[in-house]
């Protein structure tokens, strides 16, 4: 199971260092390792939650996310992203811009480092959006009882999420415009709308791909044939989307990837600067990612162990809060990492206490097993 989830993984590590070695030497080849760990370190909770989603999904679109999927998380985030956002903030053509990243790599960073605020604000909101929704929502496993009972009956009131968000977001941009002592007066604008843009970006790719999501259940309870149903789990959410529905979830899930993947870009200049070094080592992290998402699904280990992903979408909570917080602050990524490792190690191990009181380990496992095996 795991060669067979991690095979590509493995290889494309082999591949990658190999290269990193012939072309810049052996400092090339640690800076290729510590980029793919540290991608790795800050992305565990983003699979966790990829898995949640994934497992939504039939057959073709898990194989679609580890196709497609891979290329526009290694290519699209870790290569093209950082030259988009520097064509935009030096006002550059796409040519321009490519040839800065690889021709002026001091600049190029000090530009990429100068438009932080912008995708922190737009990250921030994304994430922070992902976590209120589901603390909000009415779950039958509750992990942090005492904050999880009174936030679901606060979660009647629908706009909640949206107010909270848009308030959050209203005090980091009156923060920045008030740090005049660093000249960040005029990005004031530039995080409020940031963040509208995160905002809007999460209510109508969510909403969508929820809209699908409900509609198809509606026409399988109505269906009058039983082989047209989905398959379900124990916790009654639907296997095996398809179509429109598939296709937006998939959308859901590039954009949450991308979010995540605003932390770990930024990061890395404090390592290299050198693009194409960033992105072999951080592509490298990706399809780690890519791969522990997969075998999550595959042994069915989010219905085995039911808090994982209240911890993943705690961790997604700190990384929002943290995001916001660097527009102003910088926080070392260490930390970054630590907190989200360090919510989802606790959410397992409560998890498994749980399964022990209740004798229940491993209950699922052969289930989602048979649904993903076509992956």
């Amino acid at each position: 199971m795991i060669l067979k989830t991690f095979g590509w993984s493995f290889a494309i590590t082999v591949a990658g260092l190999a290269l990193a070695g012939v072309l810049w030497g052996w400092q090339g080849l640690a800076i290729v390792g510590i980029l793919s760990i540290l991608e790795i370190s800050l992305s565990f909770d983003n699979a966790v939650i990829n898995a949640g989603i994934l497992r939504k999904m039939n057959a073709f679109w898990q194989k679609i996310f580890l196709t497609v999927g891979i290329l526009i998380a290694v290519f699209g985030m870790r290569v093209v992203f950082p030259v988009v956002i520097v064509a935009i903030t030096a006002k550059l053509g796409p040519i321009e811009a490519v040839n800065l990243a690889i021709n002026d790599k001091a600049q190029y960073e000090e530009l990429v480092t100068s438009a932080h605020p912008a995708i922190a604000a737009f990250g921030g909101v994304f994430l922070l959006m992902i976590f209120l929704d589901f603390i909000f929502e009415e779950r039958d496993y509750k992990w942090l009882s005492w904050i999880e009972k009174p936030m679901a009956k606060l979660g009647k009131l629908d706009t909640l999420s949206v107010i909270i968000t848009l308030v959050v977001l209203m005090v980091s941009a009156m923060t920045v415009a008030t740090d005049a002592a660093h000249g960040a007066g005029d990005k004031s604008a530039t995080v409020l709308l940031s963040g509208v843009a995160g905002l809007i970006t999460y209510l109508v790719v969510a909403g969508i791909s929820g809209y699908f999501e409900d509609k198809l259940e509606d026409e399988d309870e109505e269906s009058e044939e039983p082989a047209a149903a989905p398959a379900k789990k124990g916790n009654g959410a639907v296997v095996g989307l398809a179509g429109k529905a598939a296709f937006f979830m998939f959308l859901y899930l590039e954009v949450i990837d991308a979010s995540f993947s605003f932390d770990g870009v930024i990061s890395a200049f404090a390592i290299t600067n050198d693009i194409f070094e960033m992105a072999l080592g951080l592509g490298i992290g990706a399809m780690y990612i890519r791969s522990l998402t997969v075998y999550l699904v595959r042994k069915g280990t989010l219905d085995d162990y039911v808090y994982l992903e209240h911890g993943a979408h705690y961790a997604i909570g700190a990384l929002a809060v943290i995001l916001l917080v660097t527009i102003k602050y910088e926080i070392p990524e260490v930390i970054t990492g630590l907190v989200g490792v360090a919510l989802i190690g606790l959410s397992f191990a409560s998890s498994v206490i749980r399964n022990r009181r209740e004798g229940k380990p491993g209950e699922s496992s052969g289930a989602q097993s048979e649904v993903a095996s076509g992956v």
